[in-house]
């Protein structure tokens, strides 16, 4: 029998691990065990994210809680490496590119062991962002290299290693929306949702951190939105709807247009996004979302995790720059946007894929 353990360092990680889980579960060939690097009582994995997956939590916490990328790293590394020595293991999965995700491979690769990196092959071709730095580490060690779509094949293939194997087993996130895309539902709000509106997420440190450009973005999207008499919904996390709230109460656009929602469960800001006539936003997952629903989408980032959604899907890029922001806005809610479809293998069988690799 198979020996598998996955890794996952952050909250969206189990959005991706979610449809692994429940296929090794069924398998009589695997054994898979499920690590979280974080604390068993972190307030961002509260139950309902594990009720909407339809997935068991974590078998094993790490119980590692720092900001600090460089601690994290080697707590992880300390943490996995004492996890490993009482849980005999084939392969170990790592998911995406956090400090977390980095400190595994490195431990497993150094034991000798199996290493798969679920979403190979990302980049930004800047190496100054950290998440450049992991990527490169991850895909250097990584045995198996399962990536999303053709780019981040060919990006894999060409910087892989002697030993390592490349494998297009398509985008995993469309597993678990097509999985659960007959269960999203509507979200019981204390205001009521608009027939027709934006939807605005937002949650990267860096864009957070430089409020004056940020305070430009969001006065161009409250112009537009006012203009269109659209409204903005826009369910934010503790920090995030902090700032967001503190810019507003300068500048009454904001107020007016922008409705400032608490987190929502995974089947409700599925519903919202399904269901939005546009969305703007930071994250790379809920791009991919948007692509997936044909719904237009408007990236506040210089580079996309997956470029099919840039030259397939609903997607684009406008970086900070609050001008283009404002003209891309003006075009979607017109109507005027980009003829767009789904990229190849974003038909949900990506698990399925990779369990019959690591179990051949």
């Amino acid at each position: 029998m198979k020996r598998i353990t996955i890794v996952a360092g952050a909250r969206p990680n189990f959005v991706k691990v979610a449809p692994l889980i429940r296929v090794f579960d069924k398998l009589q060939q695997a054994h898979c065990t499920l690590v979280y690097a974080g604390r068993e009582d972190d307030p961002t994995l509260e139950q309902s994210l594990f009720d909407d997956l339809q997935m068991r939590r974590p078998d094993t916490f790490l119980g590692v809680d720092s900001t600090s990328l460089n601690e994290i790293t080697s707590r992880v590394m300390t943490e996995f490496d004492h996890f490993l020595d009482n849980h005999p293991t084939d392969v170990v999965i790592v998911v995406d590119d956090l400090a977390s995700t980095m400190a595994a491979a490195i431990v497993t690769k150094k034991r000798g062991l199996r290493l798969a990196h679920l979403v190979a092959g990302t980049r930004s071709f800047d190496i100054t962002m950290p998440k450049e730095i992991n990527r490169l580490v991850i895909d250097a060690l990584s045995d198996y290299l399962f990536t999303a779509g053709i780019k981040s094949n060919s990006v894999a293939t060409r910087e892989q290693g002697d030993t390592g194997q490349t494998y297009m087993v398509g985008n995993i996130l469309m597993d678990t929306l097509r999985y659960n895309h007959d269960r999203l539902r509507k979200p019981r709000l204390s205001c009521p949702i608009p027939q027709s509106y934006l939807l605005f997420t937002i949650n990267r440190r860096a864009l957070l951190a430089d409020e004056v450009s940020l305070q430009q973005m969001l006065l161009a999207i409250a112009d537009v939105a006012a203009e269109a008499q659209i409204p903005v919904m826009a369910p934010l996390r503790e920090e995030a709807a902090r700032i967001v709230k503190q810019l507003a109460n300068h500048h009454p656009t904001l107020t007016t247009q922008f409705s400032i929602l608490p987190p929502l469960g995974y089947l409700e800001f599925g519903w919202l996004s399904a269901h939005a006539c546009g969305v703007i936003t930071d994250s790379g997952n809920v791009a991919e979302e948007a692509t997936f629903n044909g719904v237009p989408c408007i990236t506040l980032n210089r580079y996309a995790e997956h470029q099919e959604t840039l030259t397939v899907g609903s997607n684009v890029l406008v970086g900070g720059d609050a001008e283009v922001l404002a003209q891309y806005l003006r075009k979607l809610v017109k109507g005027e946007w980009k003829i767009c479809a789904l990229p190849d293998r974003w038909d949900g069988r990506t698990a399925e894929r990779i369990a019959q690799i690591l179990t051949a």
